[in-house]
């Protein structure tokens, strides 16, 4: 990402202000993209990195590993910076063609669907907290192995519970504890490790 003198400006400011933390370097890149783009320091406290969770995502990346998301919004957000640089497909679960089946939700089935048909495939699940639930399921009952999961949904009810679920999975994940998410962090963090993953590897894929 090009960063413009006021993205500078902002981001020297978080700096200033984020205080004493425990992140790697790598690591805190995102979670200032984090609070860049929510003007919210708690994510500081809230954003949750699994062991290998930036190397795998930044290898899957390079390897051009498809990329699954759950609403168009993700993938308007993801896509620009995707085609300036690794050129991973992007396919929406709204845009799974097969009907939704037991009264589920349409993100939810085509999360399912596409999961299926691509078993690495790193998640970006921003928004649906039942595609969430699903993705999960799939991957406790051994259907499928990301490269990464990105889980971001806000929620009253089930979110902290599926999050720490996915947490026990030990896939590699980033997840926002607690009840706070949205989609704009899950495209914050990804256009985060993409930006890490091309000064890593972008000289060397072609």
């Amino acid at each position: 990402m090009e960063w413009h003198v006021t993205d500078a400006q902002s981001l020297r400011i978080i700096d200033q202000e984020i205080g004493q933390h425990t992140f790697a370097p790598a690591e805190y890149e995102i979670v200032r993209r984090v609070i860049y783009a929510t003007a919210d320091y708690e994510y500081k406290s809230l954003i949750q990195f699994s062991d290998q969770a930036l190397p795998s995502g930044a290898a899957a990346l390079a390897a051009r590993t498809t990329i699954i998301v759950d609403s168009p919004m993700a993938q308007a957000g993801i896509t620009p910076r995707l085609q300036e640089t690794f050129a991973n497909p992007v396919y929406g679960a709204m845009d799974a063609i097969t009907r939704p089946q037991n009264d589920q939700s349409k993100a939810a089935w085509g999360i399912e669907t596409l999961a299926k048909r691509y078993p690495e495939a790193i998640f970006v699940i921003g928004h649906s907290q039942p595609a969430l639930n699903n993705l999960v399921q799939l991957i406790e009952t051994d259907v499928i192995r990301p490269s990464l999961v990105i889980a971001t949904p806000a929620g009253f009810l089930e979110a902290e519970v599926t999050k720490a679920r996915l947490k026990d999975s030990l896939m590699p994940s980033i997840c926002i504890g607690g009840r706070k998410g949205s989609t704009v962090v899950a495209v914050a963090i990804v256009n985060g490790l993409i930006d890490l993953a091309w000064k890593a590897y972008g000289s060397k894929t072609g």
